[in-house]
């Protein structure tokens, strides 16, 4: 298992994500937001939709199941979303996802203390 995302990428705005053992930061675009995520193993990501995603684990192993069908991806795998497809996962191990969202208020940035 890598480190964590390098501090080029820590310096992004962090997302205010709310599911527990999850950090991200946002690549905000005009129409889209990239987001890199660090995840905790055994972290959940309940059942939600939202407009399409596409996203690449660059590290780890998690089950994501989208409609109803899941399948293990690791390291390298790629996996798209469609809008309003209902989707969950779980992260077996400790990882490290990139996810491009179709939405660009898919995330808000953390609010500063």
């Amino acid at each position: 298992m890598s480190r964590g995302f390098p501090r080029i990428i820590t310096q992004l705005p962090e997302a205010d994500v709310k599911f527990e053992g999850v950090r991200g930061w946002i690549l905000q675009g005009e129409d889209h937001q990239i987001v890199f995520f660090e995840i905790e193993a055994k972290s959940e990501v309940s059942e939600h939709s939202h407009d399409a995603q596409w996203g690449i684990v660059v590290d780890g192993k998690m089950e994501l199941a989208i409609e109803g069908r899941a399948r293990v991806y690791g390291k390298g795998d790629e996996y798209f979303i469609p809008a309003q497809a209902k989707h969950s996962a779980k992260f077996l191990t400790k990882c490290k996802v990139i996810d491009f969202f179709s939405d660009k208020t898919r995330y808000k940035p953390k609010r500063k203390s």
